[in-house]
């Protein structure tokens, strides 16, 4: 009984920080929406969104380290490993300017959408050959106007401990845009949510890593198979 009811709090108050959240970004963009194009602020909304919902599940702990390998002068095409939706909230607590690449499934879901829509997330329909050109052109903008772009280079959720494959694009845009690779690693996240129920049962002791930076100065463009592998092992090796 005492599960049922935590979840229940935790699920409602997740719900009211999220909604929140979305009217936060709304009011910041609306106010600041000539000075901020980046929708920096917008973003960053989304730090105390992050830090309120780890704080208030008592089932999750979260243990971080590497923050000192992110210069914050420099623009990254971060990698993350993808083990469930937790990773999202997670990711957060790196406290950087980015954009996620992100399923256009996601931005038709209400509140969690409309707040990837308004701090100018980048929306990816898969299997379109169209919308992926788009993706490549958004992130390249964002690049070269200094915010870095967040890839999860499975594609999808893991279903087990393993990393599934990685996709090229992550690598080939790193490449042609010269900016290092910034390697993130999610390790204990995939019990942090309920499946298949909503009820929290298991206790979740995630770790949030940031690896030391790739550099892709010296690769050519035909080098991403290459670079996409030293990637992968790094984040394996990581665990």
């Amino acid at each position: 009984m005492k599960k049922i009811f935590l979840s229940i709090l935790i699920w409602t108050v997740g719900a009211t920080l999220t909604i929140a959240l979305y009217f936060a970004m709304l009011l910041c963009t609306v106010l600041l929406y000539p000075f901020d194009k980046k929708r920096s602020i917008t973003h960053m909304q989304c730090f105390w969104w992050s830090d309120a919902l780890i704080a208030l599940n008592p089932y999750w702990k979260l243990e971080i380290s590497g923050l000192n390998n992110i210069d914050k002068k420099r623009t990254y095409v971060i990698i993350a490993n993808h083990q469930s939706l937790a990773d999202i909230v997670l990711a957060y607590k790196i406290k950087m300017q980015f954009k996620w690449v992100a399923k256009e499934s996601l931005f038709k879901i209400p509140f969690v959408g409309w707040s990837l829509a308004l701090a100018k997330h980048i929306k990816l329909q898969r299997g379109n050959l169209g919308s992926i050109k788009k993706v490549y052109r958004e992130a390249s903008h964002w690049l070269r106007s200094g915010i870095s772009i967040l890839f999860f280079p499975e594609g999808t959720r893991s279903e087990t401990l393993e990393m599934g494959d990685f996709r090229n694009g992550a690598f080939k845009l790193a490449i042609k845009e010269r900016v290092p690779i910034l390697p993130v690693l999610f390790e204990g996240t995939g019990t942090a949510i309920p499946r298949g129920s909503w009820i929290f049962t298991t206790q979740t002791c995630a770790k949030l890593k940031i690896l030391p930076a790739i550099e892709t100065t010296d690769y050519q463009p035909a080098d991403f198979v290459k670079l996409k592998d030293i990637a992968r092992s790094i984040l394996e090796k990581g665990f």
